[in-house]
């Protein structure tokens, strides 16, 4: 087996094609271990072929194995699913049958994923194949797609026994934008590199800094341990802020106005900070290939001090109220629980494992270089509940200001560092693959390229794809009027999953 680290370049020839029998045993092996999980499955054409990949990283040990076969486009197509023996391939089994018409045999229900237009599987989107249960005594409630206020559309399909939700199904793909075969058709690497920025517009740093990192080792090309730390940096400050958001968007759902409005105006105090970086709120601009445009600069590091000891005193204080009130915590504790078992079967990764008992968290099993010289000791709990993913945000936001402090003080920062570059030459018939850890998970981007060096293939992966599933069986045995504080506790992302 081929065993890669993150952020590492292979070449295609050094990735053994398996026959499919010697593949479906080597994943079922690795995928029973608890150290190991999938971080990405894809398959696309190529020639008569269609060439298949998966990713499944080592926890334990800190590296990822990557496995292949092919499928010879003449033939049959069909697969043995794997998802029988390991149910968290069942999302990629199913995007892959979308795309290319290739049915795997035992596989649950092959439903549609995204939508796209160039699908083998032409299914309508309003003809999505809902699970139901014939009674006289149940009823179905639909939300969606269109919802009140600023939300991305998604439809929510309840079967209820009165107030008691018995089964949750999620149908997304609404508003597919083809960002994979974009990355294809952008030549120009600043194209591409705005285009990762759009992947999912509440993980902007998320995302780019994976992007970066995926091309950055597809052309052999080494960045300075600061250009590493800033990006950490603006990693860690994204975690704050939608961590904050979150908690204020919980107090609206518990009906605390009072926390509601600080953590609101907290949430603002650093994404300010942000703009007054880069320009940009979300850090739009900030992560380029190659370089950076905005150095990290003296004034900026003594004016971040100044927000994180205003946003700490004040943050700690609401916290202090907020998490010790009585309807708070009967709202919120043993509703939306997810076992470990669950979360392992499922193969949940992020905050969403890790209130879970799952250490999943890439700064600490898959570190580079920012997290190896400044370690993150991740936040894990055990219930499973709103609850645990709300005192899960509170604690990851003292983390990251705690280690935003320690590099601060412990690195010297220069204003002269490299500027973007856009004209890196890819490797050509190379394999790459980078993990980040972002506020919601584990983002997963690989690329390869043809013998001229041309990408003939992008595949991203943002940690909604996994998660999705969790929220749909945490609600069941639930009362519907608790979807709402339920949903926000995790935050999936609707566009990150539909791409």
């Amino acid at each position: 087996m081929l065993k890669i680290t993150n952020n590492q370049t292979i070449e295609l020839d050094k990735i053994k094609k398996l026959d499919y029998d010697k593949f479906y045993s080597s994943v079922v092996e690795l995928l029973n271990k608890k150290e190991n999980h999938c971080v990405n499955y894809f398959a696309y054409p190529i020639k008569d072929e269609f060439q298949f990949f998966i990713a499944i990283a080592d926890d334990k040990n800190h590296d990822i194995v990557i496995l292949s076969h092919q499928l010879n486009q003449d033939d049959k197509k069909e697969l043995k699913s794997l998802t029988e023996k390991i149910f968290s391939l069942h999302i990629f089994e199913r995007e892959i049958y979308e795309n290319y018409g290739i049915k795997f045999i035992g596989h649950p229900w092959l439903k549609p994923v995204r939508y796209p237009s160039n699908r083998a599987n032409k299914t309508n989107i309003n003809d999505y194949p809902f699970y139901t249960i014939k009674s006289n005594e149940l009823h179905e409630v639909g939300v969606g797609p269109i919802h009140a206020g600023i939300i991305e559309p998604g439809h929510f399909r309840f079967i209820c026994n009165g107030e008691n939700v018995l089964h949750l199904e999620i149908q997304l793909g609404w508003q597919h934008r083809g960002i994979e075969q974009l990355f294809l058709e952008k030549k120009n690497h600043l194209q591409r590199n705005i285009l990762a920025e759009n992947i999912a517009g509440d993980t902007v740093i998320g995302h780019t800094t994976a992007f970066a990192q995926t091309l950055e080792s597809l052309a052999n090309f080494n960045v300075s341990e600061q250009l590493h730390l800033e990006r950490a940096l603006a990693l860690e400050l994204e975690r704050i802020a939608i961590h904050t958001g979150d908690i204020g968007a919980l107090c609206v759902d518990a009906a605390y106005h009072l926390g509601a409005n600080v953590f609101g105006i907290l949430r603002t105090a650093i994404i300010n900070f942000i703009q007054a970086w880069c320009g940009n709120r979300f850090g739009k601009s900030l992560i380029r290939l190659g370089g950076s445009n905005f150095p990290f600069t003296k004034e900026l590091r003594n004016e971040l001090f100044e927000v994180l000891k205003s946003y700490e005193k004040k943050f700690e204080e609401m916290a202090r109220i907020t998490y010790r009130l009585t309807s708070i915590q009967n709202r919120f504790e043993l509703i939306g629980t997810i076992t470990e078992k669950q979360a392992r079967i499922i193969g949940t990764v992020g905050l969403s494992a890790r209130m879970a008992n799952v250490l999943r968290d890439v700064r600490e099993t898959h570190p580079n270089i920012a997290f190896q010289k400044y370690p993150v000791n991740p936040v894990v709990l055990k219930t499973g509940d709103v609850m645990a993913r709300f005192v899960a945000k509170k604690r990851e936001i003292r983390k990251s200001i705690s280690w935003i402090r320690d590099l601060l003080n412990n690195f010297k920062f220069k204003e002269n560092i490299e500027k973007p570059n856009y004209s890196l030459k890819l490797k050509p018939q190379h394999f790459s693959i980078s993990l980040c850890e972002g506020w919601r998970g584990e983002i997963c981007h690989c690329a390869i390229t043809d013998k001229d060096g041309a990408l003939t293939y992008y595949k991203v992966k943002d940690p909604s794809l996994h998660n999705w599933k969790v929220l749909e069986l945490s609600l069941r045995n639930v009362e519907i009027s608790d979807f709402p504080i339920n949903n926000k506790s995790y935050n999936l992302s609707y566009c990150g999953n539909d791409l």
